[in-house]
């Protein structure tokens, strides 16, 4: 199943319950970035703003913990309406935040930055159900995608089929209607957009459009 999320960062914060409504009926899930301004240099949104859009829809929450504590989030966004929860591996304590999110029965995402090899997350993607290959380096939207990112894309597709894994590959970062086929050829397929989505006049149109364009590529990797 191909997937679409849009990601929050780059939305109207002033009015984030109508543009997420704008997109709800063209969405799969809705990505939501929430950095602490330590590990990465920026700060977003919090529990509270889960909280409150969550009574505006029931699309899937999908939590991107951009921060340096990710145990200590995951009971606030529970309860603030998460579905989901990601956090970096380059944190540590995997295994442990792994726990934690299961704990509070949360499906369990896993991401990476782009300098970090596949090799430091293969050993956790059988408790994991995402995988999250960053294809910018997080911390703003509107940066350009780095294509030296497609190698890893495939390379975890790979493991994941060889080793029969039920695990999502998401990408995110500068992903677009003509980018997005080219993680969709390499084995992604969620595909986290904000600039591309809410920078459109019309985010519900910019939806289609890039799953227009991803939906029709074949992945490459052969089994």
């Amino acid at each position: 199943m191909l997937r679409i999320a849009p990601s929050l960062l780059a939305a109207d914060f002033g009015n984030l319950a109508e543009q997420v409504g704008e997109v709800a009926s063209d969405a799969d899930l809705l990505h939501l970035d929430v950095m602490d301004g330590h590990f990465v240099p920026n700060l977003t949104i919090g529990p509270a703003v889960a909280k409150s859009l969550r009574k505006h829809t029931g699309l899937f929450f999908d939590c991107h913990l951009m921060v340096v504590d990710p145990i200590k989030f995951v009971a606030p966004f529970k309860d603030g309406g998460a579905d989901s929860v990601t956090f970096h591996i380059e944190v540590g304590k995997t295994n442990e935040t792994i726990d934690e999110i299961k704990r509070h029965e949360l499906g369990v995402g896993l991401a990476l930055n782009p300098d970090t090899p596949f090799n430091e997350v293969k050993d956790y993607l059988e408790k994991i159900d995402m995988l999250l290959i960053m294809t910018v380096f997080p911390g703003y939207g509107g940066q350009s995608f780095m294509p030296e990112v497609i190698a890893k894309i495939k390379e975890a597709k790979v493991f994941i089929k060889t080793h029969e894994l039920d695990v999502s590959i998401e990408v995110d970062g500068g992903i677009d209607h003509s980018t997005a086929p080219k993680c969709r050829e390499a084995g992604a397929d969620t595909f986290v957009a904000g600039t591309a989505i809410f920078r459109n006049e019309r985010p519900w149109e910019a939806i289609r459009r890039l799953r227009n364009a991803i939906e029709n590529v074949q992945c490459s990797q052969k089994f």
